[in-house]
């Protein structure tokens, strides 16, 4: 198994890099989340890696944290969720959105990622609760507060984007009430 690769990127595209490793080119997989924090071409770079090896192919997977390659292959053990739906949750969500998607049970916000049907997102919301680790869940888990802060201004009409853009702005360790007090004149501002 191939479990991480550090070297000189030489080619970047969306979702496809090459990357020289002494003398010897990988071609490598990475989510968006991913591709947007990589250095310049000619720079090194390391990342973590999933090697699959098939039939017909050996397909080598990317990423810049432990947390997405960890949920990388949480997704790929769940029933008609290959490696290419799991690149897209990963690069249309952070891996923080999704813990607390889980959490809150929310297929929604799973939906709007393209690629990820109702069917779908609602057999991903059931094998994943509760077997997200601590590091992926800690967000979402340790973030109680949070979690109402968004809940309550969802029920008082923001979307959910809204929603999020504004608890980023709640201090940390704040209270439910502190939390959606800080939220509200975030938005009220924007």
């Amino acid at each position: 198994m191939i479990g991480r690769l550090s070297g000189i990127l030489i080619e970047k595209h969306p979702l496809q890099l090459l990357v020289d490793c002494n003398g010897v080119g990988y071609e490598v997989s990475v989510p968006m989340s991913t591709f947007y924090h990589l250095p310049s071409t000619g720079e090194k770079v390391l990342l973590l890696t999933h090697l699959i090896v098939r039939e017909d192919a050996q397909l080598l997977y990317g990423f810049g944290t432990a947390q997405e390659r960890e949920l990388f292959r949480e997704l790929i053990k769940i029933s008609g969720v290959g490696a290419r739906t799991a690149l897209s949750l990963l690069s249309g969500m952070s891996v923080t959105d999704l813990a607390q998607a889980v959490t809150l049970q929310e297929a929604g916000r799973l939906t709007r990622i393209p690629g990820i049907g109702k069917k779908t997102a609602e057999r991903l919301l059931l094998e994943l609760k509760g077997k997200l680790g601590a590091d992926i869940g800690a967000a979402a888990s340790a973030s109680d507060a949070n979690t109402d802060v968004l809940n309550a201004l969802i029920a008082l009409g923001y979307s959910d984007k809204e929603a999020a853009l504004a608890l980023k702005q709640v201090p940390a360790g704040s209270s439910v009430s502190e939390g959606i007090r800080h939220a509200l004149k975030a938005l009220s501002k924007g």
